[in-house]
Parts: structure tokens; sequence; C-alpha cells
């Protein structure tokens, strides 16, 4: 089934829902600068397998809407809310990829897991995408505002320059395409926005709330969210689990599909 959900007065959320009569249920979250999409390879598999997969276009990217404003965690985060509500989800396991892990993140802190069991975070924006007086990894302001301009500029070699960064395993050109396909799905302005929300946001206190069962699954050569990252989530969050992914950077949905796929599984059904 596919439908949109009202997030916002002038906002619909594009909403593809796999098996909706089965009860075991997972929301996927998409990353920067990607779509529903990307977790084609995990929708295959787990929904052959009987679960009901749910996978949203976040505002700006694929089908969803497009909004000038809205890109701060806090209001991403309230339109999962309104899917949840909508769709009356409960004891679902919410899984979100790069930004999407991140507003995974705030949604669970702000709503205190609201109809959320458990929590994977793949490859996760957190706590911090920029390096701050505290904190040493990821990348500089300066780098950040020169991928915004990009984004203004050429947003092609963009995408581009993204790919190049996103993958550890070497990748053909079919699959560029599918990448790039998922990437200029988005609109410019929101890809850009996003770009100054993964800047200027923060999810140490964030990760300090989380009191649901999270499995971190992340890229040891990811050089967009660095495996120090999951190593600060895996402390900071009391009931999570650690696995690290050895043949992944930061697209690890599509570079180890059956150790995610698998893992995944294994952790709904503990």
């Amino acid at each position: 089934m596919k439908y949109y959900i009202k997030a916002d007065r002038n906002v619909r959320i594009f909403v593809e829902d796999i098996n909706p009569d089965c009860s075991k249920t997972i929301l996927f979250i998409h990353g920067w600068p990607l779509n529903h999409n990307a977790y084609e390879y995990q929708i295959n598999k787990l929904s052959s397998m009987g679960y009901r997969c749910i996978a949203i276009d976040l505002r700006g990217y694929g089908k969803s809407d497009r909004p000038s404003q809205g890109y701060d965690y806090n209001t991403m985060a309230k339109d999962i809310r309104c899917v949840i509500e909508v769709l009356k989800l409960n004891n679902i396991t919410l899984v979100g990829h790069s930004m999407g892990g991140a507003i995974s993140i705030r949604y669970v802190s702000n709503y205190n897991a609201y109809g959320v069991s458990k929590l994977c975070l793949i490859g996760a924006e957190a706590p911090s995408w920029v390096k701050t007086n505290n904190w040493k990894y990821g990348y500089a302001e300066d780098q950040v505002n020169n991928l915004i301009q990009e984004t203004y500029i050429d947003r092609g070699k963009l995408v581009d320059d993204v790919r190049d960064s996103f993958f550890f395993q070497y990748k053909g050109e079919t699959f560029k395409r599918w990448f790039e396909n998922l990437c200029l799905a988005a609109a410019g302005w929101s890809t850009a926005n996003s770009l100054m929300a993964l800047r200027d946001e923060r999810l140490f206190n964030d990760l300090e709330n989380i009191n649901i069962s999270t499995l971190i699954l992340h890229g040891v050569h990811d050089k967009v969210c660095p495996f120090e990252f999951a190593k600060y989530m895996d402390n900071a969050i009391d009931n999570s689990t650690l696995i690290p992914l050895t043949e992944s950077g930061h697209g690890a949905f599509a570079e180890e599909i059956e150790k995610v796929n698998n893992s995944l599984v294994c952790f709904i059904n503990q």
C-alpha cells in the first residue's frame, strides 16, 4: 500500500506499507540525501519473511512534499510521530540510517519512544556530525559549509562526491546510477537545509534518554560517520549492542545486505 499522511498544514509524508496485516512491524527512516527506496534490499527480504515493513520519505525527499522549512531534527521527529499516530503503530522496531538514525534518536528522546520498543541505528550521524571543542571526530564546519554551497551551484557534483565517500566496496556503474537517482529525487533546498541541520544539531543529551533495546550497526570503514560515532553511542546508551560491519563504509544497507538483514531479524526476535 502507498499513501500520504498529513504531518503539517502544507506537508504530506509519503508512506509505503508492505504487509499491513502482519503483526511484527519495522519502520524505516532513510538518511541524507536518499529516500525510502534505499532500504529496498532490507524490505525485499524482511517482507518475504512476513514482517510488516513501513518506509517513509522524509519531508523534502522522494515523493513527500517539499516545503522550504522544517528540516531540523525536532520537526522531522514530529513528522515520524504523526505517522506512528495515524497508523496506530505500537511495539515497533524503528530503523534509522545516517541522518535518519539521528532523527530516530531525537524521536525516541522527545517522545519517550512512543510506539517504539526497539531501535536500530545503521551508520547513525550521532552524537555530532561536525567537530566541536569537545568532539574531535567528523567533518569540520567549513567542510559542511562547502557542501551546502556546492548544493546550490552543482548538485550533480555533490552527489558524485557523496557517492565516492559513501561506500567501502567497489560498486559498478549500474549501482552508481541507482544511488544517484535516489539522491537527485530530493529537492535541492531540502538537501541544503538538511546539511545545515547536520552541521548544527547535537545529540549528546538525547542518547542519555534512550532506555529501549538498541542495535548499532556501523561500518568500520565509514568515512561519513567514523566508527568512533558507534563506540560513543554504544557507551552512552544503556541497553545497546554494537555489531561492527567489517566490510562496509557508510552504505552498509547495500554493502553487507545479508549481515544487516540477519542482524536485524535476530534483534527483532530477541
